[in-house]
């Protein structure tokens, strides 16, 4: 039998856990973003006509393609963090650090990603 938790959500939301947390939770959006954009381009193959136009123009959008960059990237970045210290057990003492260098290799690559699409949404 699970644990019996009453936590409610005030607490839930005032919970601290950081750079850890908020990577928690950054990966389960990305997996979430990455299924939206998923379902989007398949309703947009399937569905054709103006229907499927109107997926497409979303999913095409520089707007739409920098969120799914954004989750897409960091999804893959942290989990390659997680699997390292899964791999090497040792380096969880060392979680905090692992999550500054999760950070630190993925602003610049982001960086870069967000000035490539919207220089190229801008015809540059």
């Amino acid at each position: 039998m699970g644990l019996k938790r009453n936590v409610s959500l005030t607490t839930g939301l005032k919970y601290k856990g950081q750079g850890p947390m908020l990577t928690f939770v950054l990966h389960r959006l990305g997996g979430l973003g990455m299924a939206i954009f998923i379902t989007v381009h398949i309703l947009a193959s399937f569905v054709g006509g103006e229907i499927g136009s109107f997926f497409n123009n979303i999913y095409e959008h520089w707007a739409f393609q920098i969120v799914i960059f954004f989750f897409v990237l960091f999804h893959a970045i942290n989990g390659l963090r997680i699997t390292i210290l899964d791999l090497w057990p040792k380096l969880l003492e060392h979680l905090r650090e692992a999550v500054w260098v999760e950070w630190a290799v993925f602003i610049p690559i982001y960086g870069l990603a967000v000035f490539v699409i919207i220089t190229t949404a801008l015809g540059g």
